[in-house]
């Protein structure tokens, strides 16, 4: 096979539908417009993607080292040489493709470039975390993290770091880590922001500048009526319209709480915000008394060191 054909197949071959067409099936819930998630009966998850020039690609969520094109799609699970998986996909190609339900798998996605894979891969690898020693000694238990509105807002990676995630217009674009001592982000992500989950019913969004910050806010001064984004630190050239297009999506009459920490970073980020607001929305600085942050007002109130 030439290096030219070979290339047009890892673009040509639709990998959602190949994978349909080998048992897997679509989950519409967890998949987005730049990302399939497929399962199979036998227990495999994979996501698929496209990088911006057009490729196919997949990984396994219970096998990092089953990934690639659908060249590695097939070798992973049929073994065989170069060869068998030519004809393999020549006759796909041709006239011995099968149909397949079209519910089962998707036309097409927008692309996505490679870092942005790694950061779905990494997240996609990570555990559901109801309780984690690290944030209970923040004064977050699982009492917390278990509360419908933090619901898919908090995974727990093979080291036991606290993964908060980050969306911008075109979906999963990194996460925040966390430990003790330690913060970082995802290799490869940008920051967008970690968002709770939002009702229709909300009268106010409390911004603060990190996830754990805004869960705090929500133990000490929470209700059934609020919503919590962070943008982990400073701002990036992405976040002000993210952060506005957040803002105006409030319910009319709905207020912003500025939870940013008392320093001068948080007065930063606070006047920033105020400057890009839609106008004639209600914003407010509200902070932290007892405290630098929302957590360490929290962490003392419990006797927490």
């Amino acid at each position: 096979m030439a290096d030219a054909e070979l290339e047009g197949l890892k673009t040509g071959v639709n990998l959602s539908e190949f994978a349909a067409a080998r048992g897997y099936a679509l989950d519409r819930r967890e998949s987005s417009r730049n990302s399939a998630v497929m399962r199979h009966p036998d227990g495999d998850k994979i996501v698929i993607a496209r990088h911006e020039g057009g490729t196919w690609v997949y990984f396994s969520v219970r096998d990092g080292g089953d990934n690639g094109t659908v060249i590695d799609f097939l070798q992973h699970r049929d073994g065989g040489s170069l060869g068998d998986v030519r004809k393999t996909l020549r006759a796909w190609s041709g006239s011995a493709r099968l149909s397949v339900p079209e519910i089962t798998f998707v036309r097409d996605l927008f692309p996505i470039s490679r870092d942005r894979a790694a950061v779905m891969a990494a997240w996609d690898r990570a555990r559901a975390c109801l309780a984690l020693p690290y944030l209970t000694s923040r004064g977050l238990g699982p009492e917390v993290l278990g509360l419908p509105i933090f619901a898919g807002g908090l995974r727990v990676d093979d080291r036991s770091n606290a993964l908060f995630p980050h969306y911008d217009r075109e979906g999963l674009c990194g996460f925040e880590i966390k430990n003790r001592d330690f913060t970082g982000f995802a290799a490869g992500g940008v920051k967008g922001l970690w968002y709770s989950r939002a009702k229709t019913t909300d009268a106010r969004l409390v911004l603060t500048e990190s996830a754990i910050d805004a869960m705090s806010f929500h133990v000490m001064q929470g209700d059934d009526r609020t919503r919590y984004m962070s943008t982990g630190g400073s701002l990036n050239p992405q976040q002000p319209a993210l952060l506005r297009s957040a803002i105006e999506k409030l319910p009319p009459g709905g207020v912003v709480y500025l939870g940013f920490d008392a320093d001068k970073g948080g007065e930063k980020l606070a006047e920033e915000v105020q400057a890009f607001a839609p106008s004639g929305r209600d914003v407010r600085r509200i902070l932290p008394e007892g405290g630098k942050d929302w957590n360490q007002v929290l962490k003392n109130r419990l006797g927490l060191s």
